[in-house]
């Protein structure tokens, strides 16, 4: 799995590129019509946010502004692994297996972790942070483990290891070294908690875009569909290029993340080892895939079923998503060769258009 950060409210990974700024997004959307729509930008946990929403009433921007740096620091003060007074860092340097009260938040963070977990056979695994590091990943420092080593970090992972009292509100790890890092569906709930500060005042047409991902509800003022852009993974110039420009018809409200794997790896004597670990065998992954972009409906499941795809590579990947109905393009890079290809979900699917399957 990869540990996926674009934020420092994980350690560092590879990084998980998704869809391109939101800048670019309404620059593809042509010009809109009154009432205006307003923009929110800003930078947190790592990385940068763009926002664009519009309403029939009036909706103060800098209430907006307020709202959400409010919501920023309270996810900041939960999920961080930066800062040592976080929720998340004093469970995980507390060798306690005792209960621990925890939020509504946490406790649905870590029952979409289990559940995906179990669906993707332990391939998607937010408590791999000590195998990240005993790679030298963290530290941007190739240490090629021993199978001793291997097997002692891989003791001390698994969800499995982590238990959840839903009546009482509360968690606790079974093992002392357990540790925990929600980076991998970090964006997609920073996405989801934004966009209830939007629709708690009132709106509904919103393209909320944070460090790549992003969730689009409604449309323009003027009627047209909001078009975002899928980042073509390899640029020869290092800036973001449109790889698929997708119209977003489902107005109901729609997640987009991308997870890539692109922009991190190791070049060992020629060898590359990719940032991306599967936490059943230890190893970097070896497969072709290198970014794929899961639609959905709720930002935090979307972007661990991204993150998730990267462990399984996409013959595998496009198996999973199969059976659980997602929607996924995915890109693989053979011999130098972008190759696309897209779910039987993502195929039929009337919520989203890719300016390529225009007639």
């Amino acid at each position: 799995m990869l540990t996926a950060t674009k934020s420092r409210i994980s350690l560092p990974a590879a990084l998980r590129v998704g869809a391109l700024s939101l800048a670019t997004a309404l620059m593809l959307s042509g010009c809109s019509q009154p009432p205006k729509i307003e923009k929110v930008e800003g930078y947190a946990q790592g990385t940068t946010y763009h926002i664009s929403f519009w309403s029939d009433s009036s909706v103060p921007v800098a209430d907006v502004k307020t709202s959400f740096n409010n919501t920023l620091a309270q996810i900041d003060k939960e999920l961080s692994t930066w800062r040592n007074d976080s929720y998340i860092s004093e469970f995980n340097h507390s060798s306690s297996t005792a209960w621990q009260a925890a939020s509504d938040d946490f406790i649905a963070l870590i029952h979409i972790a289990k559940d995906i977990n179990q669906k993707s056979g332990g391939c998607y695994d937010p408590t791999i942070g000590p195998l990240f590091d005993l790679w030298g990943f963290k530290k941007e420092s190739l240490h090629m483990p021993s199978q001793q080593e291997l097997a002692a970090a891989k003791a001390d992972l698994g969800m499995d290891k982590l238990e959840v009292d839903d009546t009482g509100k509360r968690i606790r790890k079974t093992i002392p070294a357990l540790q925990i890092d929600f980076s991998s569906m970090g964006e997609g709930y920073t996405i989801s908690k934004l966009s209830q500060v939007l629709e708690a005042k009132g709106v509904n047409n919103y393209l909320v875009e944070f460090g790549g991902d992003m969730k689009i509800k409604g449309h323009k003022p003027n009627g047209d569909k909001w078009r975002v852009a899928v980042e073509r993974p390899v640029s020869d110039n290092g800036n973001p290029t449109p790889y698929q420009i997708v119209t977003i018809n489902d107005e109901s409200g729609v997640s987009l993340d991308t997870s890539g794997t692109y922009h991190h790896y190791f070049d060992d004597n020629g060898k590359e080892y990719s940032h991306i670990l599967n936490p059943n065998t230890g190893q970097p992954v070896a497969h072709d895939l290198v970014s794929a972009s899961v639609f959905g409906t709720d930002p935090r499941v979307s972007d661990a079923w991204a993150t998730t795809m990267l462990c399984l590579g996409q013959k595998e990947g496009a198996n999973i998503a199969k059976k659980e109905n997602l929607e996924v393009f995915f890109i693989e890079n053979k011999a130098g060769k972008l190759v696309n290809s897209s779910s039987q979900t993502l195929a039929d699917s009337p919520r989203v258009t890719f300016e390529s399957d225009k007639k």
